[in-house]
């Protein structure tokens, strides 16, 4: 028979020991992001992961307490990783529709978003469906403009890329005729290279639907404790202050 002191003690190291243990897989997590998807993540001259999206998901780690390693995934492979175990995380700016919820869970919102098509500067403001009948658009594979297109505009020519750099240079080269991706991103990565001067932005912004509810952090659906750390985290960010320091350190303008 065991003693009441014995099985006290007992007690308090299981407590001990499943403390530890929690904590100990609080210290060590995996984050995904895209990686060539500037000004969100991107590698700069130096060869180093960077951009919002990474200094967010440090930022994240820092407020949760937590050792982080960061790598580029494409994106066309980033939610099959994430449910292999790869990493814990995906910090890319990922817009939430109803088709991902049944795949990952998702944390509160941290971003808006909105998308938009380039093209030429002299190319019609009409890109409804039956006006770019016939044309052939650029899209980032597996991306919620993607699934918009593929769903909205049957007519046209769909004509995915693993990576939005990709959909940019066939643009310039003419072997599409209009891309579309996240509006902030062509304004202030694509749009601003002498090679874009020809381009602009065309028609009006798409929001919601297939588009999403803006974007979150992904997780595991069985992370439930991590997810309730990741949104104590974004309120701890946005409430100090470091969400808008992170912002201004990119855009002149508010992403929420």
């Amino acid at each position: 028979m065991i003693n009441k002191h014995k099985f006290t003690t007992i007690l308090v190291c299981a407590a001990f020991s499943s403390v530890f243990a929690g904590a100990s897989q609080a210290k060590d997590l995996r984050i995904a992001t895209e990686g060539t998807y500037a000004p969100w993540s991107f590698v700069d001259a130096g060869g180093k992961l960077t951009g919002w999206d990474v200094d967010i998901a440090n930022a994240l780690c820092e407020a949760m307490k937590a050792k982080c390693t960061i790598m580029a995934q494409e994106w066309d492979g980033i939610i099959p990783g994430l449910n292999a175990r790869k990493y814990d995380l995906i910090v890319a700016s990922m817009g939430v529709t109803e088709k991902r919820k049944q795949q990952v869970a998702f944390s509160k919102k941290y971003k808006n978003t909105a998308s938009q098509f380039v093209g030429k500067k002299d190319a019609p403001a009409d890109t409804s469906p039956d006006a770019l009948k016939g044309k052939r658009i650029g899209v980032q594979r597996g991306s919620i403009q993607d699934a918009y297109l593929t769903a909205t505009y049957p007519k046209s020519e769909i004509v995915r890329y693993d990576k939005t750099t990709d959909v940019e240079l066939d643009l310039i080269a003419g072997r599409v005729d209009l891309l579309l991706a996240n509006k902030v991103t062509s304004m202030l990565g694509f749009l601003k290279r002498p090679e874009a001067a020809s381009f602009a932005l065309v028609g009006p912004e798409y929001t919601g639907g297939l588009l999403g509810e803006g974007n979150a952090i992904a997780l595991r659906k069985d992370d439930a404790k991590l997810l309730e750390e990741v949104n104590a985290a974004i309120d701890t960010l946005i409430a100090n202050g470091t969400y808008d320091s992170i912002t201004r350190k990119y855009f002149d303008f508010k992403l929420m």
